[in-house]
């Protein structure tokens, strides 16, 4: 969230220097250009892209069963003890119900068969072509996903960048206030109308204000630091961020697709298919096959030593009928059945939550919206009483409390301007990510 990213801490003194060397080296990038760079170069994206490639793959893998296989065999046995056989006797003449053993065959067999399949209708193929096809689609909206992720997180952090720049832009402005009521107050100390006393009160402020803009640029110096590697940039590269803010309405977002939502619905779509290959498993299956090759025998004695091969083929009809499987295809599609329940649950509590959502992302950007116009007249006025002070405790009317005080209220009035921008900016994005139009930079 904006907040999170906003209270970032890192050891960083030297802004000024870093800030100068950006000005000077490094080109203003838009919010846009980050984005479009983060599409080209963020890993992230990578990741998921292959994970496309995969589920391409596996849908062509799918698709590959409905082909005709080819496997070619062979092997070559030698037996050292040919296999026993029992032989009635009474073949050759004897007693019935005798039996002698015999060996049969020759010690040396060779085999190579051409084997032919090919399904000619087998309903759970369909189904996994169908699953294949729905994950494919599953995991481009899950590309998309990520990138809205990146396009959120990318906008939080060159959004918190903006407002940083501005925090730095108020200490600025009042360092160089209260570097001017020193300088007087050490006027009026040489002239013996302030004291010592006064002047260290001044001193301690302009100290105060200094280590609060070294802890601003640090902790801009890390969100620059987050924001490059997002993009996928070194991060020795120098780059610099425009740092006006456009808090001007936009009015309502029209309401697009909901990633959330379609990764949902696709997901009760993927999960009907698999029940619907569950129910169609207990379907028979019909197969062509067939074979085509030679058997070889050879026999290395004398006095009668070969090697004959013989041709062998055949072709057939396989059929698979399962006729009880302990209920364990029933107990598969009852689980099913529940998880697609839990999944239109699913469906109705994100669209009921999105819808809650966006109301209250537009409540709290319009309160912000007008709170901030009333916000930059009460920094007008700030402003002037503060200078106000300042020529009355010239003029003597005013002390030296007068003056800080009046320079608190001034940075009270900046620091709420901040905090109304910093919700303002967090509704506004947080509308779009609801909204379906993160893609719309402003």
């Amino acid at each position: 969230m904006l907040v999170n990213t906003y209270q970032l801490k890192m050891v960083f003194i030297f802004f000024p220097i870093w800030a100068f060397a950006q000005s000077v080296q490094a080109q203003l990038w838009t919010l846009q250009q980050c984005i479009d760079t983060a599409q080209v170069y963020n890993k992230n994206l990578h990741i998921q892209r292959n994970y496309v490639e995969i589920g391409g793959q596996k849908q062509l893998e799918a698709k590959g069963n409905l082909l005709p296989k080819l496997n070619v065999n062979a092997d070559y046995r030698y037996f050292t003890n040919l296999p026993y056989q029992l032989m009635p006797m009474s073949v050759f003449g004897g007693p019935q119900g005798k039996y002698k053993e015999t060996q049969f065959g020759v010690p040396h067999n060779i085999n190579a068969h051409l084997q032919f399949a090919m399904p000619l209708y087998n309903p759970q193929i369909k189904g996994a072509i169908q699953s294949a096809e729905i994950a494919t689609e599953l995991s481009n909206l899950q590309l998309k996903k990520t990138e809205e992720q990146i396009y959120f997180e990318i906008s939080n952090l060159y959004y918190n960048a903006q407002i940083l720049i501005h925090q730095i832009q108020f200490i600025d402005s009042n360092l160089a206030n209260t570097q001017k009521l020193l300088r007087n107050m050490q006027l009026l100390k040489a002239q013996l109308m302030a004291t010592g006393t006064d002047v260290n009160k001044v001193v301690l402020q302009a100290g105060q204000l200094k280590m609060q803009r070294e802890i601003i640029s640090s902790k801009l110096y890390q969100v620059m630091q987050a924001l490059k590697f997002l993009m996928g940039i070194p991060a020795e590269e120098m780059i610099a961020i425009i740092p006006e803010i456009n808090d001007k309405v936009i009015g309502d977002y029209n309401k697009k697709y909901i990633i959330d939502l379609q990764i949902t619905a696709t997901q009760n779509r993927l999960l009907k298919n698999d029940l619907s290959n569950l129910k169609k498993s207990a379907l028979p299956a019909i197969a062509l096959f067939g074979t085509y090759g030679t058997n070889g025998f050879g026999y290395d004695k004398r006095p009668d030593n070969f090697l004959k091969f013989h041709p062998i083929g055949f072709a057939g009809i396989q059929f698979a009928y399962s006729l009880f499987d302990g209920n364990i295809l029933k107990r598969k599609r009852n689980q099913k059945e529940i998880e697609l329940k839990n999944n239109e649950l699913q469906l109705e509590l994100i669209a009921g939550q999105n819808d809650m959502q966006i109301g209250n992302a537009m409540n709290q950007k319009k309160v912000a919206q007008n709170s901030m116009s009333l916000n930059q007249s009460q920094i007008e006025q700030a402003q002037s009483i503060y200078e106000q002070t300042i020529i009355q405790q010239k003029q003597g009317v005013a002390n030296l409390n007068d003056v800080l005080m009046a320079d608190h209220a001034l940075r009270e009035v900046q620091q709420n301007y901040l905090s109304l921008l910093v919700d303002y900016l967090k509704a506004d994005l947080e509308l779009k990510k609801l909204t379906g139009n993160l893609s719309i930079t402003n």
